[in-house]
């Protein structure tokens, strides 16, 4: 019986090892899907939809090629309404996917003609496409004589891969986003188009069946040499005896009926059951896989894919204008733009990245420290880190983003106050652009804003819901500045902690004044003037129904001649900027202030509060 026992557990155990060793060979699934296709005719854009890309579960590998120049070719990825905005009326290559064969398809989009890619009020026209079959690539070719945009560099990618690193990407695009392929704008984009998605080829039961097997071959061996042994001994050579007694009568034999069923007895019956009882249970234990040799499956096993959880959003919630990671990005990118116009002074370069107050700041630093060597820089724009994100929540353009920056220590080693910046973007193809830059007040209270993922809405500029006008804050401060106490704003402004009242406030004014007065006597007068800047004002709503409010007033010093023969001198930064050290007539100087406010709901018991500020001379001149 143990011979046949072994036997089956040999047999059994040759079944369990070839099967499990077959899982990982000749039956091992496919590691990847793969679909292809082939842009015809000479397209400068493709467009990716996440429903392609979403079309097996799993990391997305795109792998392009084809383009007339790798290192012009770029791929990125971006929400599918930003995408189609980019693109406005330039003609793209769609890319489908279709369930039924599982093939890629290509169809020729041709939006409508539309006279701008981005209005000013605050809505965004998408043109309409018209889809029509793909030209093949013997077609000839479909690119206009007029050059296209270059995508590379939009600050509207969520991500972008450049150059060699565009060949192939690994990514994990969600619902709602596509890809764009492209060159410069000018050549045509890589028209071979290539998609994998992983596929598990985990085989969890290959490594059970053959250790169960290598476990049930191993005691089949050890019944067999029980056996042998066991057959050989009851076979050895037995001794001779004397004459044999003579047998006794033998008792009738008690023969049981057929319903009693006979029990084995004696020594080895009882060993023949018990070595059954663990060789069958091995057996079962190796052919269910159940127990140690479970754990040593080392097939790949499914990687879980990141998600982000975001607050739940409404119906019609709009989606922020930028992620974090975006907005970092951008940050990065005008640190570097930054840094290079401050280093060359040129404000040509700095256009690529400022406007508005900002640029009209360092446009005039720059003048004045070429004829000024001794004039400080302008605080520089860090890369980071991103201590505040406030996008606004909005699909369309303009759009809006309030940013905080941490700075470093300064040459002395003390903490300085973080820099706040309000970038807009006017149209799709705009990259953000720092309307504002301030230097946040020491230890300034920031009312409770709404999270990144969320977005906070834009607050129109004549809203009656907050206790001050957004339109009304820069005349509102400038009087305060002007009048002090005797401004009719002062109850409506919190002026505890104001460093920009005490640095040049009504009081500052008046020490001028009879400095010049005590000076020169009646020769010459100096006055001041408030008017409204350049810069727009920019109101984002805070969760308390306040908003953050950024506005530009400006400051007008004439110092002008009183008597005939007298003359002005001008300041060393007032000459270097007008090129006048002395005048018979006066000089008008202009400063620019950007200001941050919080400005209370309206009823509520606070008070309008400056956040934040930046200022310097911007213009002067001679006057007649």
């Amino acid at each position: 019986m143990r011979f046949v026992l072994a036997i089956v557990a040999f047999v059994v155990a040759a079944v369990m090892i070839v099967a499990g060793i077959a899982q990982r060979t000749i039956f091992a699934p496919p590691s990847q899907i793969a679909v292809s296709a082939t842009v015809g005719g000479d397209a400068r854009y493709v467009v990716i939809d996440s429903a392609v890309l979403n079309a097996h579960p799993g990391q997305q590998t795109l792998s392009v090629a084809g383009a007339p120049d790798a290192k012009t070719q770029m791929v990125a990825y971006g929400r599918t309404a930003d995408v189609k905005s980019w693109l406005g009326d330039q003609k793209y290559a769609a890319v489908s996917y279709r369930a039924d064969t599982g093939d890629l398809t290509v169809k020729t989009v041709t939006p409508k003609a539309s006279s701008d890619t981005g209005s000013t009020d605050g809505s965004t026209a998408t043109p309409a496409p018209t889809e029509t079959p793909a030209p093949t690539a013997d077609s000839g070719s479909t690119t206009a004589a007029t050059p296209g945009p270059d995508p590379a560099g939009s600050d509207l990618w969520l991500e972008e891969y450049d150059g060699l690193d565009a060949q192939t990407t690994k990514m994990n695009v969600p619902s709602g986003v596509s890809v764009i392929v492209a060159s410069d704008g000018t050549k045509p984009a890589p028209n071979k188009i290539l998609l994998t998605w992983p596929v598990d080829t985990s085989t969890p039961w290959a490594f059970p069946l053959i250790i169960g097997g290598l476990v049930l071959l191993v005691i089949g061996i050890a019944l067999y040499l029980w056996g042998l042994y066991t057959h050989r001994k009851s076979r050895g050579p037995r001794r001779k005896s004397g004459p044999k007694m003579p047998k006794l009568p033998k008792a009738p034999k008690y023969k049981p009926t057929a319903s009693i069923e006979a029990t084995p007895r004696g020594r080895r019956a009882s060993r023949r059951t018990r070595a059954m009882v663990p060789a069958l249970l091995a057996g079962v234990l190796a052919l269910t896989g159940v127990g140690a040799g479970a754990a040593f499956a080392d097939g790949p096993t499914g990687t879980p894919t990141p998600t982000t959880t975001s607050a739940p959003k409404g119906d019609n919630q709009l989606p922020p204008a930028v992620t974090v990671p975006q907005l970092e990005r951008i940050v990065k990118r005008i640190s570097v733009a930054a840094a290079n116009a401050d280093a060359k002074n040129d404000p040509a370069l700095a256009k690529l990245r400022f406007t508005g107050p900002a640029l009209q700041l360092r446009e005039a630093n720059y003048a004045i420290r070429a004829k000024k060597a001794d004039q400080p820089a302008l605080p520089a724009i860090p890369a980071g880190p991103l201590e505040l994100s406030l996008p606004q929540a909005t699909d369309s353009w303009p759009r809006t983003v309030t940013a905080v920056l941490k700075l470093p220590n300064d040459a002395e080693g003390k903490a300085q106050a973080p820099l706040a910046l309000a970038l807009v973007q006017q149209t799709p193809r705009d990259n953000y652009m720092v309307e504002y830059a301030i230097a946040l007040e020491p230890n300034v209270k920031v009312p409770n804003l709404a999270p990144a993922s969320i977005g906070a809405a834009v607050v129109p500029p004549d809203s009656k819901l907050l206790k001050v006008q957004p339109n009304e804050i820069a005349a509102a401060y400038g009087d305060i500045l002007l009048n002090g106490d005797k401004s009719k704003w002062l109850s409506s402004f919190d002026l505890t902690d104001d460093k920009l009242v005490a640095q040049v406030g009504a009081t500052w004014k008046q020490q001028e004044q009879a400095r010049l007065a005590q000076q020169f006597g009646n020769t010459s007068s100096l006055t001041f003037t408030s008017r409204q800047g350049t810069g727009p004002v920019i109101s984002m709503a805070t969760n308390d129904s306040g908003a953050i409010v950024w506005v530009n007033p400006e400051e007008v010093q004439l110092h002008k001649v009183q008597e005939a023969g007298a003359q002005v001198i001008a300041g060393a930064t007032t000459a270097a900027l007008s090129g006048v050290a002395q005048s018979n007539t006066g000089i008008e100087s202009v400063y620019g202030y950007q200001l941050a406010f919080y400005v209370p709901p309206a009823g509520s018991s606070d008070k309008v509060r400056l956040l934040g500020f930046s200022q310097g001379l911007v213009s002067a001149r001679e006057v007649q």
